[in-house]
């Protein structure tokens, strides 16, 4: 739980202006304990995507692995795949991941997002319309002033951050639970009693 209010400061300090910044602990102290829970109901929602990121993956592998099955060359070994064809489904799941779920994302930023009329002078601050931060507040405020294409804005810096990362994690969980396999394999054979 101590999670959301720091991805709310932490929103607030990246997207305010230049000079503006409050810095981290200040921005977590202000406000309302409700304004530090600021996007969690949308936080949620961005849990799923690891989920579809194994699904697809899985899904991908199994395919693959079908395929090699069926080829007469594959002897008596089991079929894996490599590292590198690993890797490649590793930053192909993730990247469809990350499209499916991005306008949540998107949201989920401009919920917890700096105001942008605050300047630092309490006098001269307006406060921010309830609408804005809640998710249809926001979900409108998108549409109208960007199209659908403004749910996906910033698309193309996620994917770069994110799917690298993502496909070497693939890339090694795979390559761990194929060494586990054979492990499991070998010492059942020779019968340990391990397993």
């Amino acid at each position: 739980m101590t999670k959301p209010p720091l991805d709310t400061a932490t929103s607030r300090v990246q997207t305010s202006g230049f000079g503006k910044s409050k810095g981290l602990w200040k921005t977590l102290t202000e406000g309302s304990l409700s304004d530090a829970f600021d996007g969690l109901s949308i936080s949620l929602l961005l849990t799923s995507n690891p989920a579809i990121q194994y699904t697809v993956f899985d899904q991908l592998k199994q395919r693959l692995l079908d395929q090699k099955t069926k080829k007469p060359d594959h002897g008596s070994s089991p079929v894996v795949l490599s590292a590198f064809t690993a890797f490649l489904l590793g930053a192909i799941s993730k990247s469809i991941a990350t499209v499916i779920i991005y306008p949540a994302i998107r949201c989920k930023v401009m919920i917890q997002a700096a105001d942008p009329d605050d300047d630092g002078n309490n006098k001269t601050k307006r406060p921010r319309p309830n609408s804005r931060k809640t998710v249809p507040g926001v979900i409108g405020a998108i549409w109208r002033s960007e199209g659908i294409l403004g749910f996906f804005k910033g698309l193309d810096s996620q994917i770069t951050k994110t799917v690298l990362s993502s496909a070497l994690l693939m890339m090694i969980r795979d390559g761990k639970q194929v060494q586990f396999r054979r492990f499991c394999t070998v010492a059942a054979s020779i019968g340990t009693g391990w397993i």
